[in-house]
């Protein structure tokens, strides 16, 4: 399986620079090099590991901060293609579903004590493709990239009738199914109190509870959080179903957690609205 590393980072409240990991193809001439130190690329590997690959990457990148990145996501037309979170090395399909395309990936992040932040899950954003061009293309399909800007696209994201999923994959070891529990009721309660009122406690416990104690989730588990037609949410740990709820108030509090006004990884919500803007256009 061919792997793209897509180089995003991440803007976190501490605003740490960090390096980030890329990867190349070993096939890409000197001109190409070139190009890449000035235009930000997408690196197509076959062999990370290989010492003239390493070199390379030393050469090319030792002297490059953390700049942030971003790419066109053209190449989610194979959907064979895998895109990694290069911080954490998590790989993502660029494709779910056959037509739901990655838009973004991104990291959650929690402190600890307020001493630390430990990296809790690696999440990416997918939207189907024909349902963004059949519904946000009839509003915005005319409008430059630069005029899109200026448009709330994630609004109409979350409130139109586009099937999505967020897809989590954990991080951290030690994560357990009641911590994922207790951090929804927080934040999906949180938001459903913003967009509902605060009379949503049933609906919260009712989308809470799936996350049962019976299901483990250690390091490399998946968690897909997905809107079908109709504004249903459906849930799957690791493939499994388990629970459907029909409600657009509690898709559009969970997708603000992760494209909202703020976002859980606000480099994140900015690359999904470009990559966004492009799909549109195509």
């Amino acid at each position: 399986m061919v792997s793209l590393r897509f180089p995003f980072s991440f803007s976190q409240p501490s605003n740490l620079p960090h390096t980030a990991t890329r990867s190349f193809s070993v096939a890409v001439t000197a001109a190409a090099a070139a190009a890449t130190a000035s235009v930000a690329g997408i690196a197509v590997y076959h062999n990370q590991k290989h010492p003239l690959v390493q070199n390379a990457l030393n050469c090319l990148f030792s002297n490059q901060s953390s700049s942030h990145f971003w790419a066109s996501l053209s190449f989610a037309d194979n959907s064979s293609a895998t895109v990694v979170e290069s911080k954490t090395g998590t790989s993502f399909p660029s494709v779910l579903g056959g037509s739901r395309k990655l838009l973004g990936i991104g990291l959650r992040k929690k402190s600890v004590l307020g001493l630390k932040n430990i990296d809790v899950y690696a999440f990416g954003v997918y939207a189907d493709h024909d349902d963004v061009k059949k519904i946000l293309s009839e509003k915005y399909g005319n409008m430059s990239v630069a005029e899109l800007k200026e448009n709330k696209l994630n609004e109409d994201l979350m409130e139109a009738d586009v099937c999505m999923t967020v897809r989590l994959q954990i991080i951290y070891n030690k994560l357990s199914i009641r911590s994922v529990r207790s951090a929804f009721e927080e934040s999906v309660g949180s938001r459903l109190q913003k967009f509902g009122g605060s009379d949503n406690k049933e609906l919260l416990q009712k989308f809470t509870s799936q996350f049962k104690d019976e299901y483990k989730i250690p390091k490399g588990s998946v968690i897909e959080l997905s809107k079908e037609r109709g504004h249903v949410l459906w849930t799957t740990i690791d493939g499994k179903e388990v629970g459907s709820i029909q409600s657009k108030l509690l898709c559009r509090s969970l997708l603000d957690l992760y494209i909202g006004e703020e976002p859980f990884d606000r480099k994140a919500k900015e690359d999904i609205e470009l990559n966004l803007s492009s799909l549109i256009q195509k």
